[in-house]
């Protein structure tokens, strides 16, 4: 009997190493992360995975009506391209909506706007970012919350993608903000 134990403990274990060396083999590749994708930006001008890769890139998922989360990333990644000053100026930042049938590129361009100018809004078509999240494996999903009202849960990280589009970490929601900036300066300096 402790001998299946074991025998079934380890192969448990493998699983798992299994599965996390190759998820870390597939971001930590060098190769660009995300699949491609056509949506829009929040002056309604197509935006593709082009951006994401032309420079070093932050990218937030995230909605306009989220009450804590979003607004709060949205002015803390603002503040901490502002502390980087000209040694961040290469970095690109991006706010794609994980609820595009509220979020429209107006509606997108009057939030962004409130909160920073270096900031990007990206929507569109609801399937197609519905496929772009998935191949960036953000998670989100619609929460009904009563009276036709509906929030989303969603991925509160944001990505950092090098220089043609390799993963390159992650800044956590609420994560230390001078952690955050040095995250940021090795983004901007590839190192």
């Amino acid at each position: 009997m402790r001998a299946i134990l074991y025998g079934l403990l380890f192969l448990v274990a493998a699983g798992i190493g299994y599965v996390a060396f190759d998820w870390y083999a597939k971001v930590g590749s060098g190769e660009a992360y995300g699949g491609a994708f056509q949506l829009v930006d929040q002056k309604g001008q197509p935006i593709s995975e082009k951006e994401f890769r032309a420079q070093p890139s932050a990218v937030f998922f995230g909605f306009t009506h989220c009450p804590e989360i979003c607004p709060t990333t949205l002015f803390e990644l603002d503040g901490w391209l502002k502390q980087l000053g000209p040694e961040g100026e290469n970095i690109r930042a991006f706010f794609v909506s994980v609820d595009p049938e509220r979020d429209t590129p107006e509606i997108m361009d009057q939030y962004v706007s409130n909160v920073s100018q270096r900031i990007t809004g990206v929507t569109g078509d609801p399937a197609k970012v519905a496929a772009m999240t998935k191949s960036f494996n953000i998670y989100s999903r619609k929460v009904e919350t009563g009276g036709g009202e509906y929030t989303m849960d969603h991925t509160a990280s944001v990505l950092l993608l090098e220089k043609g589009g390799a993963f390159a970490g992650t800044i956590a929601y609420g994560e230390n903000g001078q952690t955050a900036v040095a995250k940021l300066k090795r983004l901007a300096t590839g190192s």
